[in-house]
């Protein structure tokens, strides 16, 4: 986890708990952990089962001992540096994506989660190995990043893609945008891996969310990128109606 994370953050990982949480109130407001990042029972196991799988899956696809890998647990695109963010506390996005760099030379990330993927945009904003691409909501809405506008720095320019659809868009209007978008980006960047966060808070009826995809919508995006037949890493993320989460990662 330090591959990426501070120290002293994950130290405080290990050691915080309900039952002594009064004792680490400043790190608490430090790491910003509470609120929407709240301490619970299992917390640091929650987090080493969860970027394990992650980087073990990275691992297998380095060694060519599978094309596509999947990991529902992790997708915890917001975690930071040092501080938890969104529900995420490790960003085991990253860390698979710096295991993947070992042995390919660049990597594209790409986010369908309602949220924009700001963790992992931050981390990677101004290298030319990591080409991140994401579709979300943005405006008035967590975590406020991602304007069409934000593009990646210094040799991470251009490197960074920021697409955020109108509310209530369907399947056949986001088909029209995605499609496009990534053929364009596959063909610009040639990635020789592939890491795509398949949050499915953008479906329709999501608790949180406000677009209107489907399933097979929503499927379709995956299936067009599977399309370019590169190393798959695929990941869960946000999602706040079960039985939506349920159906599309089944």
């Amino acid at each position: 986890m330090t591959k990426y994370h501070s120290d002293d953050y994950i130290k405080f990982l290990h050691s915080i708990c309900p039952d002594n949480m009064s004792e680490y109130s400043k790190q608490m407001q430090r790491f910003n952990v509470g609120e929407d990042c709240p301490v619970f029972d299992g917390l640091f196991e929650f987090c080493q089962l969860s970027t394990g799988g992650s980087v073990a899956s990275a691992v297998k696809l380095n060694k060519q001992q599978t094309d596509i890998a999947v990991n529902w647990a992790g997708g915890l695109h917001h975690a930071k540096k040092s501080e938890a963010s969104g529900f995420c506390y490790i960003n085991d996005i990253i860390l698979a994506i710096l295991e993947l760099l070992k042995y390919h030379q660049r990597v594209l990330y790409f986010d369908i989660d309602i949220h924009h993927g700001h963790g992992v945009e931050e981390a990677f904003y101004t290298t030319d190995q990591v080409m991140t691409v994401s579709f979300h909501k943005y405006g008035e809405y967590f975590p406020g990043t991602g304007d069409l506008l934000d593009i990646g720095a210094g040799k991470g320019k251009y490197y960074a893609v920021n697409y955020p659809p109108h509310d209530g868009i369907d399947d056949d209007s986001y088909e029209a945008i995605f499609k496009p978008v990534m053929f364009k980006v596959m063909e610009m960047f040639q990635p020789s891996a592939v890491v795509l966060q398949c949050g499915s808070d953008s479906l329709s009826g999501d608790r949180l969310g406000c677009f209107n995809l489907t399933i097979k919508g929503h499927a379709k995006c995956v299936e067009f990128v599977k399309s370019f037949n590169l190393p798959m890493l695929m990941l869960g993320g946000g999602g706040y109606t079960i039985h939506n989460v349920a159906q599309c990662w089944t």
